[in-house]
């Protein structure tokens, strides 16, 4: 049995803490409960964050979460929303394709910090409340 702790954060503990200064890529999976492609991308996510411990990786039901979430319209689940010092990177629908999204992943948290055109502004407001962390 494996005792390591999880590396695939609830959105609330992401929220909860201390802004980090070097700022590390934030992937965040925006799910439902009753979803069954997002029930089959929580174990792919988890294999990420395992192999990625330098990124931050949280899960959010938009349902459960949306206190913290705030007001977003996810059309497709699930939706991976990628995020380095408040600045949104990707915004999408994700499937379950681990070799696809680890690539996503990998290129992103060399990538420059630019905006992603086109994303939602509730989207945009969840990047910079996480960024904040704690202090907000």
């Amino acid at each position: 049995m494996n005792s390591t702790p999880s590396r695939l954060a609830p959105i609330q503990r992401l929220a909860a803490q201390a802004p980090a200064h070097d700022s590390p890529l934030q992937v965040v999976a925006l799910c439902a409960e009753w979803c069954g492609t997002c029930r089959e991308f929580r174990p792919v996510l988890q294999r990420l964050a395992d192999g990625r411990p330098a990124i931050v990786f949280a899960w959010a039901d938009v349902e459960d979460d949306a206190e913290l979430v705030g007001d977003l319209d996810v059309d497709n689940f699930p939706t991976l929303a990628v995020f380095r010092a408040g600045v949104v990177l990707h915004y999408g629908v994700s499937l379950p394709q681990e070799g696809l999204v680890a690539r996503l992943i990998d290129a992103l948290a060399t990538a420059p910090l630019k905006p992603a055109p086109g994303v939602p502004a509730a989207v945009v407001a969840l990047a910079r409340r996480l960024a904040r962390g704690a202090d907000d």
